[in-house]
């Protein structure tokens, strides 16, 4: 029985490795030892970093929100206007709401406005 030798696949993996670490400086995109740290590091952070945009997202509307709140009302915090929509039964998400604050400005004063009127009943 013949040998088989691995160099096709061994080529097509380190291939793989060196096509993702392209644009990389330095060692770390033509040798395939250093080109796999920074691939696999580059993945790791990658991955942590689709958690945290969605965090950063969410922030981001809050800050919007409770701006755009305090211009309708100096006294009206971003955690009461939240309370005053739950008790208004309005269910709006937060990136609906951050929408609506920055194109819509007359919308979202119509729903200030209710919150409001929840709040005080």
């Amino acid at each position: 029985m013949s040998r088989v030798k691995g160099g096709t696949t061994t080529h097509a993996r380190h291939k793989k490795v060196i096509k993702a670490a392209k644009g990389y400086y330095g060692r770390r995109k033509n040798t395939f030892k250093v080109a796999r740290q920074a691939v696999d590091k580059a993945n790791q952070y990658a991955t942590r970093d689709r958690k945290n945009r969605k965090r950063n997202f969410r922030a981001l509307w809050i800050q919007r929100i409770n701006a755009a709140v305090r211009s309708y009302d100096e006294t009206l915090t971003y955690s009461r206007f939240i309370n005053g929509l739950t008790l208004a039964g309005i269910e709006v998400d937060r990136k609906v709401l951050a929408d609506l604050a920055v194109h819509e400005p007359e919308a979202f004063g119509a729903i200030v406005a209710q919150a409001q009127g929840a709040l005080a009943a």
